[in-house]
């Protein structure tokens, strides 16, 4: 089935290949203003979809733009250093640190004993 369809597919280019072949030949001036013709209405569908396709969803857009300020600022954040030179900017790092250190919970966890050793009765349920 699959080679069929295949023989079918190149069938169909070489006939298009001879029909263009044909028609450059025959008729010149005739396939070049058919050429230009599509160009330009290849081109005024191009600007059309463009202008439908920008206006379509502005809210996205602009979500999206936040976005990515916000990606920006947020790794702008780390990647800013203190200097270490500067006194005040070690301990405001030192603060930062400890803030950070606060932040975090103490999650308390416990292991639950179990039954390891003793084997399931699988006879009876």
């Amino acid at each position: 089935m699959n080679r069929i369809v295949s023989y079918v597919i190149y069938g169909i280019i070489a006939l298009g290949a001879l029909g263009l072949i044909s028609q450059l030949t025959t008729n010149t001036i005739g396939f070049l203003k058919q050429l230009a013709m599509l160009a330009v209405f290849a081109g005024i569908f191009y600007l059309i979809f463009r202008l439908i396709q920008g206006k379509a969803n502005p809210k996205e857009q602009r979500a999206f733009r936040k976005a990515v300020r916000q990606s920006k600022k947020r790794t702008k954040e780390r990647t800013i250093k203190p200097k270490q030179n500067n006194v005040a900017n070690m301990s405001s790092a030192k603060s930062l640190y400890k803030l950070k250190a606060r932040k975090k919970s103490d999650v308390q966890l416990t292991v639950i004993e179990g039954k390891k050793n003793k084997k399931k009765n699988r006879a009876s349920f």
